[in-house]
């Protein structure tokens, strides 16, 4: 049985667009509109927001301006602005560019691991322990996060005891926060409950769950985890993303959509939907095709 948790009131959203959805991009977007819709989503009241990776450019061109961006938010005093780095030198890339924070990442599923990254997922937690190492050597806070974690060709085929011992082999180190993405959008209200139980049974670190909404499942699923006690959630500007194993996979739940969703539910975020919408009509202008989300198109 899921462990009941008090339903939060307020609801924290990271709004990961600027990384996981703008990579996904074919028209590259300049670095100054960028910077723009990061501004943008920071003056509609996101106060944590993932603005790019620092990963090698030839392999995700469009991320390629990581330190220029960096250097645009690195020192903000209101938002946690961060990057993801899946290797150690994009951790003292991450350093180097003035970032207090930075996101981690690794495979759970060997196919998986082998598809993304070209390692088992025994190495991918060998170096996710020198990232770890090398982010405290600079001291800069940490989120580490679990891909794949309901699933990556069929739902469970990432076993739920594979997470509750990866949960539990990192329960000791000093992360911020701990992220469970379902990277292919397998999962359902159930098994968010259950996953969940499952790892607070293995670590104390706070919760963020990384929801892509393939099949239409991202709403009920942050709600069904808010039931359990939830209360941090990555969101993507007007839907925004991908999965590059899964053609034609949408990306994380639109950020006007999970805000509507959240406060029509008596929860608070603090974001200004229209002013988020503002933000994901410009960039779809500038890629040229609709996003996937559906309330950016309704607020003025």
């Amino acid at each position: 049985m899921t462990e009941l948790q008090s339903t939060p009131k307020t609801i924290s959203l990271c709004e990961v667009g600027p990384r996981d959805g703008f990579q996904f991009e074919a028209v590259p977007i300049p670095t100054e509109l960028k910077v723009e819709a990061i501004q943008g989503l920071i003056d509609a009241g996101l106060r944590r927001v993932q603005i790019t990776s620092f990963v090698h450019p030839g392999r995700v061109p469009q991320m390629s301006d990581a330190e220029q961006i960096a250097d645009k938010f690195a020192s903000h005093e209101q938002v946690i602005c961060s990057g993801l780095a899946l290797n150690e030198r994009g951790v003292d890339r991450a350093a180097s560019a003035g970032l207090s924070f930075v996101d981690l990442s690794i495979a759970t599923h060997e196919q998986h691991g082998r598809d993304n990254a070209n390692m088992s997922v025994e190495e991918g937690v060998s170096r996710a322990s020198s990232m770890v190492e090398r982010a405290i050597q600079a001291g800069m806070q940490m989120q580490l996060g679990l891909q794949t974690v309901w699933g990556y060709k069929q739902p469970g085929d990432t076993g739920l005891d594979t997470i509750r011992a990866l949960a539990a082999h990192f329960a000791s180190l000093p992360l911020e926060s701990f992220s469970l993405a379902d990277s292919t959008g397998l999962a359902n209200p159930e098994s968010i409950r259950d996953t969940v139980s499952a790892v607070r049974s293995e670590t104390d670190h706070p919760i963020v769950l990384h929801l892509h909404d393939t099949r239409g499942l991202g709403i009920a699923n942050i709600l069904a985890a808010v039931q359990v006690g939830v209360d941090r959630f990555d969101v993507s500007l007007g839907g925004m993303g991908g999965c590059p194993f899964i053609p034609g996979a949408t990306g994380n739940v639109a950020t006007e959509d999970v805000v509507w969703a959240l406060e029509q539910s008596g929860l608070s975020t603090g974001i200004d939907i229209a002013r988020v919408s503002q933000v994901s009509r410009m960039i779809a202008e500038h890629v040229g095709h609709p996003l996937s989300g559906k309330l950016y198109t309704l607020n003025d």
